[in-house]
Formats: C-alpha cells, sequence, structure tokens
C-alpha cells in the first residue's frame, strides 16, 4: 500500500474511533440526564471531551504533514 493512503486509512480509522467515542459520550450523558445519575453524565462529558481533544490532535497532525508536504521541491 502507498504511505498516502496508509496514512489516509489511518487518519480515517482514527476519526471512526474519536466519532464513536464522541457518541458512546452522548448516550451516556443522555441515560444519565433521563434516570438523574449525575455521575453517568459526567462520564458522557468527559468521554465526549477526550473524542474531541483526540479529533483536534488528530487535526494539528494533519496541518503538520500539509506544511511539510507543500515545502517539499
Amino acid at each position: 500500500m502507498p504511505d498516502d493512503t496508509k496514512e489516509h486509512t489511518v487518519g480515517l480509522d482514527d476519526k471512526v474511533k474519536h466519532q464513536a467515542t464522541d457518541a458512546k459520550g452522548k448516550a451516556k450523558e443522555a441515560a444519565g440526564a433521563a434516570t438523574g445519575d449525575e455521575s453517568l453524565k459526567a462520564e458522557g462529558r468527559d468521554d465526549q471531551g477526550q473524542a474531541k481533544a483526540k479529533e483536534a490532535g488528530r487535526h494539528v497532525k494533519e496541518a503538520g504533514k500539509n506544511v511539510k508536504d507543500s515545502l517539499k521541491p
């Protein structure tokens, strides 16, 4: 597999994982709200925050790669 395709696939896999973590967090938060379980709500918000932070890191990594690629002759 060419390097660009492999990196793109890895980035896509990470994006899907982050979206799944975010969705899981939203479900936990909703379940906690529905049942009055503040701990579950907080855990859901934490999952969402972690997913957003990891996705932001992925964007930074991609931006750095784009800059590096633009500097190649």
